[in-house]
């Protein structure tokens, strides 16, 4: 196991709930130094666990272990973390409680506090919901967090995004074996068939006009880079882990708590740190317009969409070296500023 776990007795939600005896999975990187102040927090993506987030983590490169502690708190929902799939009854599988990302980072900010005595963030990055958890740790601790940089994600769930998340759950729950959520066997067609409404949304119209899956990635057929890729990235993971990080997304909202009151201007202007807004140029899920309007309501921030075809995967997980590499240096640049 090359993970720890935090304690986090009975986490209380927003949504009025407690999982009892609640577990914060985690896994570090790096020495932190005696003055606490070379910290960097890097939250997991949508069904990703800590492992998953590891690209962007090597000596070198802007996360480098020889100079920052950083620390990758798995998601609430994601396996490790308490989930659907780990939590005992009566809380088990789908009733296990909607978890809000303000319940996630509340959580990570405990991990990190109470762990390590840690008082001064330099910097949270995400992608994707890792994105989502970066703003809410820019505007839930304000004074503790110095820099921020998501990239490929938002601060809320848009109204476009949400119906494509419906579009995901649909096919996953129209699976028989599904059984709202107390199936006995994995539900293999659904996952399936969420795989394939996903692959039209990763990657962008370019993406597969260029036969990217093909030329770049290096699959055989467009249908084998459906099946392989896609299919496979879906099949090992737990339906309801999915569905209950799936609920999280949706609800997304940095404004969505009792400091802003759905204010999410207000939300946006009280985030202090130095923040690097990356979305992909082409993302069809979190396009450039949105970070516009995040950014233009934030005190500190700077628009640097990403120059790719990759769409959402532009931002991970390290699928392009030629992405890697601009969001490596951008991070690089924030951290030196």
């Amino acid at each position: 196991m090359d993970y720890a776990m935090h304690d986090l007795g009975d986490l209380r939600l927003q949504g009025g709930a407690t999982i009892r005896g609640c577990q914060m999975a985690y896994k570090t990187f790096g020495v932190l130094n005696p003055a606490k102040d070379n910290v960097i927090v890097y939250p997991t993506w949508y069904s990703a666990q800590h492992y998953e987030n590891e690209w962007l983590v090597g000596p070198g490169m802007a996360l480098d272990p020889d100079k920052y502690f950083i620390i990758i708190p798995n998601m609430l929902g994601n396996g490790l973390s308490s989930s659907p799939s780990t939590t005992p009854e009566p809380y088990n599988g789908p009733r296990f409680p909607h978890v809000t990302a303000t319940d996630n980072v509340r959580a990570q900010h405990r991990l990190v506090t109470e762990t390590f005595g840690i008082e001064r963030v330099r910097l949270v990055v995400g992608w994707s919901m890792g994105a989502l958890q970066t703003f809410h740790w820019g505007a839930l601790y304000p004074d503790m967090v110095e820099r921020i940089a998501p990239f490929c994600g938002s601060a809320k769930c848009s109204r476009h995004n949400f119906v494509f998340l419906e579009g995901v759950k649909a096919a996953l729950q129209a699976d028989a074996a599904f059984a709202g959520g107390w199936y006995r066997s994995k539900p293999e067609t659904g996952l399936r068939a969420m795989a394939r409404v996903y692959a039209g949304w990763g990657f962008s119209q370019a993406f597969y006009r260029e036969e990217l899956d093909l030329k770049a990635l290096g699959y055989s057929s467009l249908e084998d880079f459906l099946v392989a890729f896609w299919e496979g990235f879906f099949l090992p993971k737990d339906a309801n882990n999915l569905l209950a990080m799936l609920w999280t997304w949706q609800h997304g909202d940095i404004s969505a708590n009792e400091l802003y009151g759905g204010d999410l201007r207000r939300a946006l202007g009280a985030i202090k740190a130095k923040a690097f807004v990356m979305p992909g140029q082409t993302d069809l899920y979190f396009p450039p317009e949105d970070s516009e309007f995040e950014v233009a309501h934030m005190p500190n921030a700077r628009l640097i969409p990403i120059p790719s075809i990759w769409g959402h995967f532009a931002g991970g997980p390290g699928t392009n070296p030629v992405d890697v590499a601009f969001i490596d240096a951008r991070l690089k640049e924030l951290l030196d500023s």
